[in-house]
C-alpha cells in the first residue's frame, strides 16, 4: 500500500510537559485509523503537528511526500482537516462559510458552486444552507465542520471527533461517508467512541502519556487481553494492566 502519513519520532513538548513523546508511524492509502486514548492522551496534539497547525518539538510528519516543517504549505493542500469544536467564522451563513473555505482553496466560479453543492449533500445540509452558523445545533455545525474539511477532495483527511454531537442516524450516515471516502484516501480518525472503531476503523491505535501504547486491526488489540472486549483492552493498555503492543 501506498504510505501517505508518516509519523517520524514526533514529540511536543509545552514547557517541562511532553505532550507528545517520540510517536512514530504510517497510515496508508485505503487505511481509516481510529486514533485512541483517554483525555489528555496526546491525540489532539499529534493530530495538529500532522495538520501543521502546531510545530514539532523534535521529529517531523511526511503527509503525500510533504514535510510539515520544510514544507507546510504543501501538506495544508493536501490534507482535509477538521479540528476539535468544529471552529468556524459564526456570524456567516453555511453558504457563504462554504464559499469562503472553497475560495481560500483557490476554487471559483461553476467548480466551487459544484463542490459546495456536492458537500452539502453529502452532509445533508440543505435546509440550514441560508442560516448563520451560530443558530445551527451541535450536530449540524460538526457536518459544516466536515463539509469544509471535503471541499477540495483531499487525498489525506485528519478528523477530530466527527461524530461528536451528531444523532445516531446521522452517526450511522457519517460513518457511512467516511467508508465511502476510504478507498482512495488515508483517514485518520480521533474517537472516544470504541463502537466506532469496530464499525469504521481498518486499524486502531491507542496512545497513552503521549506515548503508543498498541497498533493493530481490532482483533489483534482484543487479542492482546484474550477474551476481552476492545473497552477491557483500552482501559488494560492505557492503565499499563496489559501488553503495550499488536503485532
Amino acid at each position: 500500500m501506498t504510505v501517505m502519513v508518516e509519523i517520524d519520532r514526533l514529540s511536543k513538548s509545552f514547557g517541562d510537559f511532553r505532550a507528545v513523546d517520540n510517536i512514530s508511524l504510517t497510515v496508508s492509502k485505503g487505511e481509516i485509523l481510529g486514533f485512541l486514548g483517554p483525555n489528555g492522551a496526546g491525540k489532539t496534539t499529534t493530530m495538529r503537528m500532522v495538520a501543521g497547525f502546531l510545530s514539532p518539538t523534535a521529529g517531523t510528519v511526511r503527509v503525500c511526500g510533504h514535510d510539515v516543517i520544510t514544507d507546510p504549505t504543501a501538506v495544508k493542500r493536501v490534507i482535509g482537516y477538521l479540528p476539535e469544536g468544529s471552529p468556524s467564522y459564526d456570524d456567516m451563513s453555511v453558504r457563504a462559510f462554504l464559499k469562503f473555505i472553497a475560495e481560500i482553496r483557490g476554487f471559483t466560479g461553476a467548480d466551487r458552486d459544484a463542490r459546495i453543492a456536492r458537500a452539502a449533500k453529502r452532509l445533508d445540509l440543505g435546509d440550514v444552507m441560508e442560516r448563520p452558523i451560530d443558530v445551527l445545533s451541535k450536530g449540524y455545525r460538526r457536518r459544516v465542520g466536515l463539509a469544509q474539511s471535503i471541499l477540495h477532495d483531499p487525498p489525506v483527511l485528519i478528523l477530530d471527533e466527527p461524530t461528536d454531537g451528531l444523532d445516531p442516524n446521522q452517526k450511522h450516515e457519517v460513518r457511512g461517508l467516511i467508508a465511502e471516502m476510504a478507498a482512495e484516501k488515508a483517514i485518520v480518525v480521533s474517537t472516544h467512541i470504541l463502537e466506532e472503531v469496530e464499525a469504521v476503523c481498518t486499524r486502531a491505535v491507542i496512545i497513552g502519556r503521549g506515548k503508543v501504547l498498541a497498533d493493530g486491526t481490532a482483533a489483534q488489540l482484543r487479542a492482546l487481553v484474550p477474551g476481552g472486549s476492545l473497552d477491557d483492552v483500552f482501559r488494560l493498555v492505557t492503565t499499563g494492566a496489559a501488553p503495550q503492543a499488536a503485532e
